[in-house]
C-alpha cells in the first residue's frame, strides 16, 4: 500500500464513521475514492512548496555553514590550508560574530525560491506517481523519487546557483572558495545573465541533478516504505502524526548519508569561477570534479560538511515531510 493510500482511510475516532462488522477487518477505500482523494496537482505543488519553504527558514543558517565547510581547503591537501571553520557550532559562532546575525541567513531569499520550485515540482510529481499507482510496483517508489528529484533540480537550478554564491560570500578574513561579490539576489541573477547568458544560469546543473536524484530517491522511498511498515505493524494509532514523524526522521538519516558526496561536488561546480568562454576554471564536469577532489583531498573530502548536512537535512526533512503530509491530510479531509 502506498503512503498516499494510507492517508485515505477515514478516521475511526469519528462518531460518524461506520463501525466494521465484528470479526471482520476494515476494508480499504476503492481505487476511485483513493484517486479522488489526491489533492489537485497545483494544490499538491503548492503544499510541497510551502512545507519546504517553512523548513528552509529555520535551517538556512546550517546551509550557510555547510557551504563554507565544503569550500574550505578546495583542492588542497589536508593540513596545507588555514581552517577557519572547525565544526558546526564553531562555524555558526564565527559567521555570526563576523557577518552578524544577518550573515547566518545569507542566501535565504534564493533558498526560498529554490525550495519552492524544486520541492513543489518534486513532491507534486511524486504524489501524482502515487495516485497513478506507479510507486506500488517493485522499485517504483525509488524510480519515481529519482525522476521527481531530477525534474525539480533542473527547474530550480538557477536559484541554487545564486544561493551558493551568496552563502559563500564573506569578509576576506574568513573567506573560503571563490568570492563572486554579488550585491543581492536580483543583482546576482542579472550579473550572471549579462556575463554568461541564459545557459549561465544553469551552470552547475550537471551536479545538481544527480545530487537531488539520489537525495530524493532516498528520502521519498524511505519515507513511504517506513510509513507503510509502521502502519502495518500498528505501533501507533491509525492516522497518527507520530507515524509521519518517525518516517521523516529515518528518511532524514538516509538522505544525509547518501547525499553528502553529491552535495560537495554540486557546491564546488556551482561556486567555481569561469573563464572568458564561460567554462569552469577548476572543473570541467561532474566526473572531473569527483576525480580531482578524491585525488587532492582524499575520499574524506567528499564528506566535508557532513555534520551540518546531517543536522540541516534531518530537521529539514522532518519538518518538510511532516508539514507536507499533514497538509495533504487536511486537504483530503476538506475535500470530503
Amino acid at each position: 500500500m502506498s503512503s498516499s493510500q494510507l492517508l485515505k482511510y477515514p478516521s475511526t475516532d469519528s462518531p460518524l464513521s461506520p463501525l466494521p462488522s465484528r470479526g471482520m477487518p476494515p476494508t480499504s477505500p476503492p481505487l476511485s475514492q483513493a484517486l479522488s482523494g489526491t489533492p489537485w496537482p497545483p494544490v499538491d505543488f503548492a503544499l510541497g512548496a510551502l512545507a519546504c519553504c517553512g523548513a528552509c527558514v529555520f535551517t538556512n543558517p546550517l546551509e550557510v555553514v555547510k557551504t563554507r565547510l565544503q569550500l574550505q581547503g578546495e583542492l588542497q591537501t589536508r593540513g596545507s590550508y588555514q581552517r577557519h571553520y572547525r565544526g558546526v557550532i564553531q562555524a555558526l559562532w564565527v559567521v555570526g560574530r563576523t557577518d552578524g546575525l544577518r550573515g547566518l541567513q545569507k542566501g535565504l531569499s534564493a533558498g526560498l525560491i529554490y525550495q519552492g520550485l524544486m520541492n513543489g515540482v518534486r513532491l507534486g510529481f511524486y504524489s501524482h506517481c502515487e495516485a497513478l499507482g506507479l510507486t506500488a510496483v517493485h522499485g517504483g517508489s525509488l524510480l519515481s523519487g529519482a525522476v521527481a528529484g531530477a525534474l525539480g533540480a533542473a527547474v530550480a537550478s538557477p536559484a541554487y546557483l545564486v544561493k551558493t554564491h551568496l552563502q559563500a560570500q564573506t569578509v576576506k578574513a574568513i573567506a573560503v572558495g571563490h568570492q563572486h561579490n554579488h550585491q543581492g539576489v536580483s543583482s546576482a541573477f542579472a550579473t550572471i545573465y549579462r556575463r554568461e547568458g541564459v545557459l549561465g544560469l544553469w551552470r552547475g546543473v550537471n551536479g545538481a541533478v544527480p545530487r537531488v536524484m539520489v537525495g530524493s530517491a532516498a528520502q521519498l522511498a524511505t519515507f513511504s516504505s517506513t510509513k507503510e511498515l509502521l502502519a502495518a505493524r500498528q505501533w501507533f494509532s491509525p492516522n497518527s502524526w507520530l507515524i509521519t514523524l518517525t518516517a521523516a526522521m529515518i528518511s532524514g538519516v538516509a538522505v544525509a548519508i547518501t547525499m553528502t558526496p553529491f552535495d560537495v561536488i554540486s557546491t564546488r561546480l556551482y561556486n567555481q569561477p569561469v573563464d572568458e568562454l564561460h567554462r569552469g576554471r577548476l572543473y570541467h564536469s561532474f566526473s572531473d570534479c569527483l576525480v580531482k577532489v578524491c585525488g587532492t583531498e582524499g575520499m574524506l573530502g567528499l564528506y566535508k560538511g557532513m555534520g551540518p548536512v546531517f543536522i540541516r537535512l534531518a530537521p529539514h526533512t522532518i519538518l518538510s515531510m511532516l508539514l507536507w503530509d499533514l497538509m495533504r491530510q487536511k486537504a483530503f479531509q476538506d475535500h470530503w
